[in-house]
């Protein structure tokens, strides 16, 4: 049975096949979102937004920390700390409160106006603060805590510093503030010094490392004189009982007896033992009489040895090649083929305490 195969013919028109641009728009919508679609919608815009605002919150506290902690190590973070948790073991401080006349004028001030200047200390990890700056203010507020019972003085206003600075650091701090804010007594920097050597802090070895670890913003001459002073201490500091309150002067005289005459010290340490109930006044003064009436005999001076001429005069020092010196009415010139800049800062200092030392006793 055979198939039959049809063919179809399609007729187009013979119109024309109009142009894309003569095509008109069609209507354009938006795909309708169901529900669900919108609902996903809406929570990705939420977490999107909290996200950010976390980041930038996450970036604020960041700034805010790394703040703290700078404002820390400068000490500028006050805050109000219990009286009873500030100690003042760690520092040996470099300021005797017994002589202090001024406590009661800052006393008054506290009442009147508060703390306008806070105590500086540091946490010590376990609840407590050692006291770094503020020696007196601390005490001030403890004797009108004891004074009044009034809560007001149970805080103290106190910058607190970062843990972990050295312990030389902290004893900066504490002096460079009493140099500043009140003269501290010869004594009382001789005695910081020796105890600051004893403690062999930092890895200071010897007093002379001390002085100038301690004070090395005062000058040359002043830490000399704290040097005659700490000698003065290591021979009277058991019988002296108001050493804070002698003059430079004074001391450096009774600082020049002891070392010229080992047995001054006896005598010294009688007179004053005699007066078991003295004042400071009365203190000084003993050790006045002492020197006046003990006097040390003087260096006998080589006879035919000419005195120098007045005026200039100009000489070569037999101590390396090329070093001269010129000396003239207050003024003093050394030349060498040295350069003085590249020496250490503490060697040169000894040089020109040690020279002065030997002018001064020729003088």
């Amino acid at each position: 049975m055979s198939r039959k195969r049809r063919m179809f013919d399609v007729d187009l028109p013979d119109e024309a096949v109009p142009e894309p641009s003569d095509m008109p728009e069609l209507e354009t919508k938006s795909a309708r979102r169901g529900p669900m679609a919108s609902a996903i919608g809406e929570v990705g815009d939420a977490r999107r937004y909290r996200e950010k605002v976390e980041a930038d919150i996450r970036a604020e506290n960041d700034a805010l920390a790394h703040e703290l902690v700078r404002l820390k190590k400068l000490g500028l973070v006050t805050d109000l700390i219990p009286l009873d948790r500030v100690r003042t073991t760690k520092l040996t401080r470099d300021r005797r409160l017994s002589d202090d006349m001024d406590l009661g004028d800052l006393k008054v001030s506290l009442r009147e106006i508060g703390l306008s200047n806070p105590i500086r200390v540091e946490a010590d990890g376990q609840g407590g603060y050692e006291l770094v700056q503020g020696l007196r203010r601390l005490t001030a507020y403890r004797e009108l805590l004891v004074e009044t019972e009034d809560a007001r003085w149970m805080h103290i206003p106190a910058g607190i510093f970062a843990t972990g600075e050295s312990d030389a650091g902290l004893y900066r701090r504490m002096v460079d503030e009493n140099l500043i804010r009140k003269d501290v007594s010869f004594a009382e920097m001789a005695s910081l010094a020796r105890a600051y050597a004893a403690d062999g802090v930092d890895g200071c070895e010897s007093l002379d490392a001390a002085v100038n670890a301690l004070f090395a913003s005062v000058s040359p001459q002043k830490r000399s004189y704290i040097r005659r002073f700490a000698l003065l201490l290591a021979r009277l500091d058991k019988v002296l009982e108001h050493p804070a309150a002698m003059p430079r002067s004074l001391g450096l005289q009774l600082a020049d007896r002891l070392e010229a005459d080992p047995a001054f010290v006896g005598v010294v340490s009688d007179a004053l033992r005699a007066a078991p109930t003295r004042d400071a006044a009365e203190e000084l003064a003993i050790l006045r009489r002492v020197i006046e009436g003990h006097s040390v005999p003087l260096p006998v001076k080589a006879r035919g040895v000419p005195r120098g001429r007045r005026g200039r005069v100009a000489l070569t020092v037999p101590v390396g090649p090329g070093v001269r010196a010129t000396a003239t009415q207050g003024k003093m010139e050394l030349r060498a083929d040295i350069d003085f800049g590249a020496v250490d800062r503490a060697r040169l200092e000894r040089a020109i305490e040690a020279f002065w030392h030997e002018i001064g006793d020729a003088e």
